[in-house]
């Protein structure tokens, strides 16, 4: 991206590192962070342009690291499946709402397709700093808890098929979500963690004894907490208590106040607030209009912004952006530190990246900038 060489913003509410400093500045170059300090710039400090936080967002204004998606599959009438001008499209929706960098996620798809889909985003994501790579969230998925995927084309993984996806991401795959309790699963979970990329569980049946094997084997994300596996009881706990008495683990939530009650949100972010990773999972209606529209090939109405499969009604992600997650969060009791840091630092350390997500020195200068009412106002990637 073009821009200013140099940027100075200061009078904001700085919360970035799990921290927040009030009446802060920051300064920007070379699309770099370069420093920050708190009250009066010091003199000698100067930069190409300058902007009065307050002057543009009001006295309430915040500024916050770039959000960072790792779960996601499209906006704005767009999906991540339909290639490279759908890709763009739909990223620049997500970018508007404060997404500076993203995942993009996968759905199933025979396999064929769904090589030559980690192709396509391999290929942008070398033109692309903000496209991280892709997220294979399936075929490796149990029939029982499939959710919105071609039940038809779910598999057992197996080394080949693993092989074949992993040399058509040329090292850009990020993460796997995969049912552990398949054949071969743990197997599997070992293979792609030495690609490099996250083992995640979700779409399962696994109990809590599976699944914290699972863990063992290096799975270290849980999908779309809550939603598509074994809930949460009092004596079985199921993918979730195994991932809440997980240090290793970090457990996506889905915001919206569909895929989970926010009495549940308090309660996780009450329990494990520093590994909670608010993703969105959007599907093509986020930041569109009601109406008909496709997810891996099935029909999908939203109706009042929720997406159902036209066969059986179940959830077919959402429509939500990480700016509407960050407010439902803090809706739900979420300190405003706490939400900021699963918005930015914790997804972005659970893909390999934690140079993202953080505005201290030496940082991609990614940020957002929020009024009071956490409305985007302004967003930054490398520093322009």
């Amino acid at each position: 991206m073009s821009g200013l060489r140099s940027l100075l913003i200061r009078r904001v509410r700085l919360v970035t590192d799990g921290c927040e400093s009030t009446d802060a500045w920051i300064l920007f170059r070379d699309g770099r962070v370069v420093g920050s300090g708190q009250g009066d710039v010091p003199e000698g400090i100067g930069a190409d342009e300058t902007v009065d936080a307050r002057e543009l967002a009001g006295r309430g204004a915040i500024l916050t690291p770039g959000f960072v998606d790792i779960h996601g599959h499209g906006a704005g009438g767009f999906g991540y499946d339909d290639g490279v001008d759908a890709i763009r499209a739909a990223r620049a929706v997500h970018l508007a709402h404060g997404t500076t960098r993203a995942v993009v996620s996968l759905v199933t798809a025979p396999l064929d397709a769904l090589a030559e889909r980690v192709r396509v985003v391999a290929h942008l994501a070398r033109e692309d700093p903000s496209i991280l790579g892709s997220h294979l969230e399936g075929p490796f998925l149990d029939v029982g808890h499939k959710g919105a995927h071609a039940p038809s084309l779910l598999r057992a993984p197996d080394a080949d098929a693993l092989d074949a996806l992993f040399v058509a991401g040329e090292g850009t795959i990020r993460q796997v979500t995969i049912a552990p309790e398949l054949p071969g699963g743990l197997d599997a979970v070992r293979r792609i963690v030495g690609f490099g990329a996250a083992a995640a569980v979700g779409h399962t049946d696994a109990d809590r004894s599976f699944t914290s094997a699972a863990f063992d084997a290096g799975a270290t994300i849980l999908t779309h907490a809550f939603n598509a596996m074994r809930g949460l009881h009092h004596r079985e706990t199921g993918p979730v208590g195994a991932a809440i008495a997980d240090d290793r683990v970090t457990i996506e939530l889905i915001a919206d106040g569909v895929h989970v009650h926010p009495d549940v949100m308090r309660m996780l972010a009450a329990t494990v607030p520093d590994r909670i990773a608010l993703v969105t999972d959007a599907m093509a209606a986020a930041g569109a209009a009601d109406g008909a529209y496709r997810l891996g090939g099935l029909a999908v109405t939203v109706r009042e912004g929720i997406a159902r499969l036209d066969d059986g009604g179940a959830i077919a992600g959402s429509t939500l952006t990480q700016d509407a997650a960050l407010r439902q969060a803090i809706a739900a009791g979420m300190p405003l530190v706490a939400a900021v840091r699963a918005l930015t630092a914790t997804p972005a350390s659970a893909i390999g990246r934690p140079d993202l997500g953080t505005l201290s020195p030496g940082a991609p200068a990614d940020a957002v900038l929020l009024d009071a009412d956490l409305r985007v106002r302004r967003v930054w990637r490398d520093g322009a």
